[in-house]
């Protein structure tokens, strides 16, 4: 019997929604441990007790019982789960050729690296930052803006149906709290109908809602 996942989240974050998704997608067992920011030594995501698990201090961090092995970082979490648990493919590229394989890699590298970051900063020099520096907003915004293009011409491809054409896959729940925060950032879908649509279908999907009630105690909007 498969013991459950622990999943360590905080409840405001993107990214550790991403791997509840996949698990739900996967009926893999998983209960959800929630930190609070700052260094308080038995709850703070930057204290002692959470450090030992994640050395950065960020969630997600995952840490699986069955097999003693633990992860960080969301990419890597995602494709520990993929590899652990997703013994049908369900989740990965789809086809097996080598271009699959990369469609598969440049699209997840793309969140990872580029409209993760770029959304992360939006909503940082939106609300967080201690002094306001619209120079900053308006960059990070513009390239939000400029990556939402470049997944708006892919998604033409499928008709707003999946990231990868053909079926849903873990790239879509890679993007999926990403783009879901578009409001929260400032930022509109009006010049962007395919994400608008794919974004509406993912909402109406079980493990998205399943996902976001475990992390966050209500479903998406």
């Amino acid at each position: 019997m498969t013991k459950p996942l622990i999943l360590h989240a905080h409840a405001s974050g993107p990214n550790p929604i991403k791997i509840a998704i996949a698990l739900e997608s996967l009926q893999v067992p998983y209960e959800v441990k929630q930190w609070q920011f700052g260094d308080d030594p038995h709850n703070g995501v930057k204290g002692d007790a959470f450090l030992k698990i994640n050395e950065n201090g960020r969630v997600p961090a995952l840490e699986d019982p069955n097999t003693g092995v633990v992860s960080w970082e969301s990419g890597a979490c995602m494709n520990y789960v993929r590899r652990a648990y997703d013994q049908e493919g369900k989740l990965g590229p789809v086809g097996d050729s080598e271009q699959d394989k990369v469609d598969f890699e440049k699209w997840e590298y793309f969140l990872l690296t580029t409209l993760g970051p770029m959304m992360g900063q939006t909503n940082w020099y939106k609300h967080y930052n201690d002094v306001v520096n619209d120079n900053a907003l308006f960059r990070y915004s513009a390239q939000s803006y400029r990556c939402f293009d470049v997944l708006e011409g892919q998604l033409r491809k499928s008709k707003g149906s999946s990231i990868i054409p053909g079926r849903i896959t873990a790239i879509d729940y890679h993007f999926e709290p990403w783009i879901r925060q578009y409001r929260f950032a400032g930022l509109s879908l009006d010049r962007h109908p395919q994400i608008a649509a794919w974004l509406k279908a993912m909402t109406d999907r079980d493990e998205v809602k399943n996902a976001y009630l475990k992390i966050k105690g209500y479903p998406p909007s």
